[in-house]
């Protein structure tokens, strides 16, 4: 029976030849699309720069493939899958491996909260192994890919950068400017706690089964004096949230809808020309600094006034 080694390449054929022997059928639901342009797959790994010093969460491990090279260049791997079958076959390529623990469940507790089993592996796998950094690898599910991106960087964990596909809208929103139609509370808050970096747009063919649209290879890499400035990067999310569930309203109607928010609008409008700001125009053609500045006066506990 055909599984994943070392040097297993990832092509079509060995797919389909793999697959038909364990009578699997990949789920689109389950974004199980398999990256097999080998070239591309080697980009992901040299831009995760792994050492032994790396433990590496890789959510989708699929047939196992990527996860055994990973296991070869960093010092621990926790690779996650929900599927049974995809799961099984991980399993089995890393059996002899004792530098990675696979995880049959879902990455997300809920949209926003990681698997407090996934993150109690992770820190038990880093206390035995010695890693000092965490690395997120993988081809993102796109189900997914957004909640494991946001909340991953809003966790406490030494989380050194995150390499992965995602699909091509996911890629634009990550990377959208202001006042541009893909800017949003996504741009805001990844940008706000992170350096953002397009590495690749990817043509569906370069999967299988081949996906409906393009996808991306992402490099996302936090700074800490971004979280510094952004002081409780959970509230802030919340602040965005909140604000940008009426993305089409000007600046004064937005805020003075806020549940928590308890100014007229002449008092915003006040507030506002402090800052600088026109009530009359949109978030959305707003800097990330100037959406902090918002936080900090309109957030759920604003400072007070002077």
């Amino acid at each position: 029976m055909t599984l994943p080694t070392s040097s297993t390449r990832q092509t079509l054929s060995y797919l389909r030849k793999l697959f038909a022997e364990r009578g699997i059928q990949p789920k689109s639901k389950l974004g199980q699309n398999f990256l097999i342009d080998l070239n591309l797959l080697d980009l992901l790994l040299r831009s995760a720069e792994l050492t032994r010093d790396d433990l590496v969460l890789e959510v989708g491990s699929g047939t196992g493939s990527l996860t055994m090279r990973l296991v070869e260049q960093a010092g621990a791997v926790v690779s996650v899958e929900i599927d049974p079958a995809f799961a099984a076959l991980t399993q089995e390529a890393v059996a002899q491996r004792d530098n990675v623990v696979c995880l049959r469940t879902d990455i997300l507790k809920n949209k926003n909260e990681l698997n407090p089993d996934v993150l109690r592996t992770l820190a038990e796998l880093s206390q035995r192994r010695g890693t000092q950094r965490l690395k997120l690898v993988a081809n993102l599910p796109y189900a997914v890919a957004v909640p494991v991106l946001t909340n991953l960087l809003l966790c406490d964990l030494p989380l050194e950068r995150m390499v992965a596909t995602v699909q091509w809208e996911i890629a634009e929103r990550l990377l959208a400017a202001p006042a541009t139609k893909d800017y949003g509370a996504l741009a805001v808050l990844v940008q706000s706690l992170a350096e953002v970096d397009l590495l690749r747009r990817l043509s569906p063919k370069v999967f299988w089964p081949r996906p409906l649209v393009d996808s991306a290879i992402v490099r996302i890499r936090p700074s800490a004096a971004k979280r510094r400035r952004v002081g409780d990067p959970g509230r802030f999310r919340a602040f965005l949230r909140d604000l940008y569930v009426y993305r089409r309203k000007n600046l004064r109607s937005a805020l003075a809808s806020l549940p928590h928010c308890d100014r007229d609008k002449s008092a915003i409008d006040a507030r506002l020309r402090k800052m600088g700001l026109d009530g009359g125009l949109r978030a959305e053609v707003l800097d990330v600094e100037q959406h902090l500045r918002l936080c900090e006066w309109f957030g759920s506990t604003p400072p007070h006034e002077q």
